[in-house]
């Protein structure tokens, strides 16, 4: 039996609440909005447009990334609002967990009629579905 990540829980719930209010066909910038009210609401810790280091050699680079949200201080979520997610906003997602050294990612996308999300895992620069 797997054990529940209760960060990714607590934001996937906020995802779903905002989800269920407005539904699909907004533009990000509402859904991104309306997520970072539910989060506070829900005591949730992030930061909004979280600039990300990227790393190269043990270097910090002077190029960032910028995530639409870093939750719990380790946790990047990013935000979609298109008809469905494609491995190149997985990909996306994969580079800020690696670039950042982060371990743990949330893709969450509203523009369909009901929330999709996939759930990233970076360990030992290979990528796991969680």
């Amino acid at each position: 039996m797997t054990q529940r990540d209760e960060q990714k829980f607590s934001i996937i719930g906020a995802a779903m609440a905002v989800h269920r209010e407005l539904g699909g066909g907004f533009l990000e910038a509402v859904y991104q909005e309306a997520i970072a009210l539910e989060l506070d609401g829900m005591g949730v810790p992030f930061v909004r447009e979280a600039e990300l280091p990227v790393y190269y050699r043990g270097e910090v680079l002077q190029t960032v990334y910028r995530a639409d949200f870093l939750c719990y201080e380790s946790v990047i979520v990013e935000l979609k609002a298109i008809d469905r997610l494609s491995s190149r906003d997985e990909a996306q997602l994969l580079n800020y967990l690696k670039a950042s050294k982060k371990q743990k990612g949330l893709l969450l996308n509203f523009g369909g009629s009901s929330l999709e999300y996939k759930r990233m895992v970076r360990s030992n620069n290979l990528r796991e579905s969680a």
